[in-house]
């Protein structure tokens, strides 16, 4: 989609739709919408008296001009009151505006910036808030079908229009917004691909085109280059596959030195059998998402790649897959790990915690100063916080906060769980420094307390996407599928430590 400003007037252009947000102060409210109920010969004051028309947020309603204007149709989306509207219900609102434009077969429309503007959000937070909505909401996983039933309608060009005195903020927030959901989409992509055409080769190289179009440092290790450094854990999951395993690593320097980088860890398990501990049958096919954590990264890094922060910006992404043959590791296995302890293995399921164990060790072993890891890791986070909010654990309060700041500010859920060392109990081990499951109760805790054995004292949080990165049924903002989830937040948080969006908070 190409998002532009309308040099024309907006009433007197032609274009399939026009987007108006409504508030619930009704079509009275200063503005664009007495005009349109003018010219719609009253239609509008009509509509709302029905109760068809109104201003609770997100609701939608088309209406066709009859001729009356240059556009065929009027895209009416509710934004609540005016004065609790934030920067995340600007995006959501876009959203719905721009479904139901799809529904209606709407490819070129325009929007009213100012029926979107709200007292506390800037102009700049409004076109990224507007650029986000629009290309998140209309994107589509290609698939793989031989022909569609009915071909697909794309929006193809949104035109804003807005006053001159707010069109140079809009249009830098059109930049942030535009690469956060680019960003999004390429995790939401890579996580949508089937296991067959993407194997940890395959990603690595997804990873390393996007160093190469930025210019990034990177380098992705092979089995050999493992075994030299000694990642026992990461090595033990991958020899029960026939795809060999990589590790990429990306380098962002937005600094003149490279130093104390932020470190972003990615789990990347490319499908996951669950090894000799093989998972039932029913829903396997889910875990091509098993990746989603190291898709994360690679989306984030496409963002950041497009925005330039003043901030180096490490990411590591462990690429392995599970799966169960002669060679595979067993439950009751020692593994050595690229840190020197020792773990035994009680379930192959837990495949991701081992090798996010090396992946950390290597960041640590890079100079990272702060450690984000994201992985689809536990079942137990979906009991404990369902499909809507990405469990969280740390071992450095102030770091947490700035996290936790960054997914309130990109409209991610977040919450923190416990990091009690008594929590360590349940992992200790009688024969190796640990093991790499606690059982069921607190699985999710437990998981993040083996983590945490691995970053020392690096500030840390860890990010439990399991219960986020898949939407069963689809949303306005998220179609059925890949989330992209934590794309926004680590864009936000790197913008936020770089100093470069000191107003986010304003209008969340």
């Amino acid at each position: 989609m190409h998002i532009e400003a309308l040099d024309g007037r907006l009433l007197e252009t032609p274009a399939d739709g026009l987007v108006v947000a409504v508030s619930e102060a009704g079509v009275d409210e200063a503005g664009l919408l007495p005009r349109l109920n003018d010219v719609l010969g009253g239609a509008l004051a009509e509509e709302w008296a029905a109760g068809r028309l109104g201003g609770k947020r997100n609701r939608t309603l088309v209406l066709h001009t009859l001729g009356r204007l240059p556009v065929r149709y009027v895209v009416f989306v509710g934004v609540g009151r005016r004065d609790a509207l934030q920067a995340n219900g600007i995006r959501e609102a876009v959203a719905e505006a721009m479904q139901a434009a799809r529904r209606h077969r709407l490819s070129d429309l325009l929007l009213c910036y100012g029926s979107f503007a709200a007292p506390g959000v800037t102009p700049e937070r409004a076109g990224q808030m507007i650029a986000e909505g629009a290309l998140l909401s209309t994107y589509r996983f290609p698939g793989y079908r031989s022909a569609e039933e009915e071909p697909d309608v794309r929006i193809e060009r949104l035109r804003v229009a807005m006053p001159p005195e707010v069109r140079g903020a809009v249009e830098a927030g059109w930049a942030v917004g535009r690469a956060t959901a680019e960003g999004t989409n390429l995790a939401r992509t890579l996580t949508n691909t089937p296991a067959n055409k993407l194997t940890p080769e395959v990603l690595a190289k997804e990873a390393l085109a996007v160093a190469t179009r930025y210019g990034m440092e990177a380098w992705a290790l092979d089995r050999a280059d493992m075994e030299r450094l000694g990642m026992g854990a990461l090595l033990a999951v991958a020899q029960g596959s026939a795809n060999p395993p990589r590790l990429v690593v990306m380098k962002y320097q937005g600094l003149p030195t490279w130093e104390a980088p932020l470190a972003l860890v990615g789990k990347g398990i490319t499908f996951d059998t669950g090894g000799i501990s093989l998972k039932p049958a029913q829903n396997m096919e889910s875990m091509i998402m098993d990746m989603g954590g190291a898709a994360a990264v690679i989306g984030a890094m496409e963002a950041i790649g497009r925005l330039r922060p003043k901030l180096n910006v490490l990411a590591v992404t462990p690429l392995v897959e599970n799966m169960p043959d002669g060679r595979a590791y067993r439950p009751g296995d020692v593994l050595t790990s690229m840190s020197g302890k020792t773990i035994e293995v009680i379930s192959t399921d837990a495949e991701g915690r081992l090798i996010l164990a090396d992946a950390l060790t290597y960041a640590r072993k890079l100079g990272a100063a702060k450690i984000v890891d994201l992985a689809t890791l536990t079942g137990a986070v979906l009991i404990a916080l369902g499909t809507q909010t990405t469990g969280a654990m740390t071992n450095d309060a102030a770091f947490w906060r700035e996290v936790e700041a960054a997914a309130e500010a990109a409209g991610e859920r977040v919450w923190l769980l416990p990091s009690f060392d008594v929590y360590l109990e349940q992992i200790k081990s009688p024969i190796a420094d640990l093991k790499n499951s606690g059982g069921r109760n607190a699985g999710t805790i437990t998981a993040g307390m083996f983590l945490k054995a691995f970053v020392d004292d690096v500030p840390w949080v860890h990010l439990d996407i399991a219960g986020t990165a898949w939407e069963e049924k689809g949303t306005a903002l998220v179609p059925k599928g890949a989330s992209g989830v934590m794309v926004r937040t680590l864009v936000e948080l790197v913008r936020r430590l770089a100093g470069e969006d000191e107003k986010a908070d304003a209008g969340r």
